[in-house]
């Protein structure tokens, strides 16, 4: 993207091409010294260097590498109501012992710091991003810092949300309400959170996490005879990551809990991972050319960029992407200040706003919709923009899961089962319920396709869709488009839900089918007691019904997904009682998953809790508060 130098204020001159405006030229200001707001500035650059007293090692951390918690939280201060922070004071006391644990850190040998610290950092899950930083602190290179910073708050985070999850259920969405929650505070102890708060955790605050990760900190914002900020407060949080740790241990064991990790996102699919052309050597070197003259990158952000093209070079991808990531943003918050002519809003804005504060259109998805590059070895770039779709993003998700799910009920069928087992008669207590059941999930189902859009409705089927069509209807509200630019918190949390229900009905899939596996061996080896026997015909019996079941859920699933954002349209008591009724539809899965584990077979509680499940989602229905009767009643309006 080519910006013009020129006066500050944006100008943009539009041009027909076809009835469409096409933005020609958008002119840009003077080179702009600093992202931060002078508030933020004065914060991190200023607060923390004023007290010049030095302060010994030996007070903050022992010669075995135990924190001495006491003289850190001596540091914080409060406001007069003993309520709040006082963010300002703290950070300015805090400043000489984030300088001594950098002096210690930075001079310690790598032999050494393993031995002290190591044992201390395993609980964070990636103890080897550690000596990494260490090697970060000894080098002039300020960019290496900040990334290494970005990276511990990133998996200082996830780690914190994992000690969460000892005592709490569900895992705050945002930092901040993590580390103000009381779970932690019961684990590492209030006076612990709140320097967590000065540190990363408050915008009133050093705020390190974000004012990184949202691209606002050039790497030499601090003159060069002062210690770049990054440097000593990236070695105050290794710090802090140890301390943490052995905080942790003691109530490990103390309580006899055992901290579980949750599993990384891994993208396993062929086509998600080449989604992007090859980074060909002419490309890189254009590239090269571009960063030094693009005007959609600061000056003083160029460093930022040089490293992440080294890093691309050595295949370090992840690290690459981490500053492309929040140099992306910084640049596009430049040209969304522009486009909107809120120059002021270059130090805040939220470039992914649908409107800005006085209500007007945000102009950045207009303005980015127009070509934005002419160097034609970049035009399969741009022809990527144009036709990309989300993969990442949970809507994209979310139909993933679903799809994987339906794969996994349609192998169902064709397990094998012995022949003597299709004979061999069972008495079961829950066959009047089993077909009450099947007759309920054929009405809903019925209910259902009613809010299937009428262009992607199977025309030449008569009457209620048949089952064996359904998997086909799933893959086709599937591939309708579902819109993820501007997603706010009540979609996403929506989504949430969603997925974690997909999630549980994905897992009673393959737990049957592995169930089932296992169950005819054993009868067709003899190895089956009597009682097992007929156990496993109730699991044969149970699967007529819970596969039209999960079929139900995923199309209830697929219906909502596409008629996501009409859950705007809720008011807050609506909203509640929404969220409430897919609560309702959770604990089913997860009730389900846990009866159909294989060291539980409980196939006639499956029956009973599916009853109960499906006159639930009935009655929600007839109240006709789902999406995507919303969707139908604005559909209506519009005619």
């Amino acid at each position: 993207m080519r910006l013009r130098e020129g006066a500050w204020r944006a100008r943009v001159i539009p041009r027909r091409r076809g009835g469409k405006p096409e933005v020609m030229e958008i002119l840009v200001g003077e080179p702009i010294a600093t992202c931060l707001s002078p508030s933020v500035y004065d914060m991190i650059c200023k607060l923390g260097f004023e007290v010049r007293e030095s302060c010994d090692i030996s007070s903050i951390v022992t010669q075995n590498g135990e924190v001495c918690w006491k003289k850190i939280t001596d540091c914080v201060v409060y406001t007069e109501s003993a309520q709040g922070l006082d963010h300002r004071e703290s950070v300015r006391l805090l400043g000489p012992l984030c300088q001594a644990v950098h002096l210690h850190l930075s001079s310690l040998p790598e032999g050494q710091f393993e031995m002290r610290y190591a044992p201390a950092l395993q609980w964070t899950g990636v103890p080897e991003l550690f000596p990494e930083i260490l090697g970060a602190l000894r080098s002039p290179e300020s960019p290496s810092v900040s990334l290494s910073l970005m990276k511990l708050s990133s998996c200082l985070e996830r780690a914190l949300g994992d000690v969460y999850l000892l005592i709490g259920k569900d895992c705050p969405f945002l930092l901040r309400d993590l580390l103000a929650s009381e779970e932690l505070a019961q684990v590492f102890g209030q006076p612990v959170m709140d320097v967590l708060k000065v540190f990363v955790g408050s915008p009133r605050g050093l705020n390190l996490r974000n004012v990184l990760w949202h691209g606002f900190a050039a790497p030499q914002e601090v003159p060069p005879k002062c210690l770049l900020f990054p440097a000593r407060y990236c070695s105050m949080m290794v710090l802090l990551a140890a301390g943490l740790g052995q905080l942790l241990a003691g109530f490990l064991q103390q309580t006899g809990f055992t901290l579980a990790r949750r599993p990384f996102v891994t993208l396993r699919s062929l086509e998600d991972l080449i989604v992007f052309p090859d980074v060909t050597s002419e490309v890189l070197s254009v590239l090269e050319e571009v960063m030094k003259k693009s005007t959609f990158i600061l000056k003083i952000m160029l460093p930022y960029w040089e490293v992440a093209l080294t890093k691309l070079k050595s295949h370090r991808f992840a690290d690459c992407a981490i500053l492309l990531l929040m140099q992306l943003e910084t640049g596009l918050r430049r040209v969304f200040a522009e486009v909107n002519e809120c120059p002021k809003r270059l130090l805040t804005a939220e470039i992914l706003a649908k409107h800005l504060n006085d209500g007007k259109i945000n102009q950045l998805p207009l303005f980015l919709g127009e070509p934005a590059m002419e160097k034609a070895v970049v035009r399969s770039l741009i022809h990527l923009a144009g036709t990309y779709v989300s993969r990442c993003h949970p809507a994209s998700q979310l139909k993933k899961q679903v799809l994987s799910c339906e794969g996994s009920i349609g192998a169902w069928p064709l397990l094998p089962l012995p022949e003597e087992a299709e004979r061999e008669p069972v008495r079961s207590e829950g066959d009047s319920e089993t077909d009450a059941c099947s007759s309920l999930i054929t009405e809903i189902v019925a209910e259902l396709c009613c809010h299937v859009p009428e262009t992607h409705r199977a025309a030449d089927l008569p009457g209620p869709l048949p089952p064996e069509e359904w998997p086909r209807l799933l893959h086709v509200l599937c591939s309708i488009p579902v819109r993820t630019l501007f997603c706010p918190r009540a979609v996403l949390e929506v989504l949430a839900v969603l997925r974690r229900v997909s999630a549980h009905c994905r897992r009673v899939c393959g737990q049957v089918a592995v169930c089932v596996e296992l169950r005819r061996r054993q009868w067709e080896d003899r190895s089956l007691r009597s009682r097992q026997r007929r156990n496993y015909l109730r699991l044969v019996r149970s699967m007529k019904l819970l596969s039209p079941m999960l079929y139900l859920i995923l199309l209830l699933i697929a219906l909502e997904l596409i008629n996501i954002h009409m859950v705007l349209g809720k008011n807050a008591s609506e909203y509640q009682q929404y969220l409430r009724f897919l609560k309702c539809v959770l604990q089913y899965t997860e009730n389900l998953a846990a009866c159909t584990r294989q060291d539980r077979n409980k196939w006639d509680d499956a029956v009973r809790l599916t009853r109960t499940a499906l006159l639930k989602i009935w009655t929600f229905i007839e109240k006709k508060q789902m999406l995507m009767h919303l969707a139908k009643k604005s559909t209506s309006k519009v005619v």
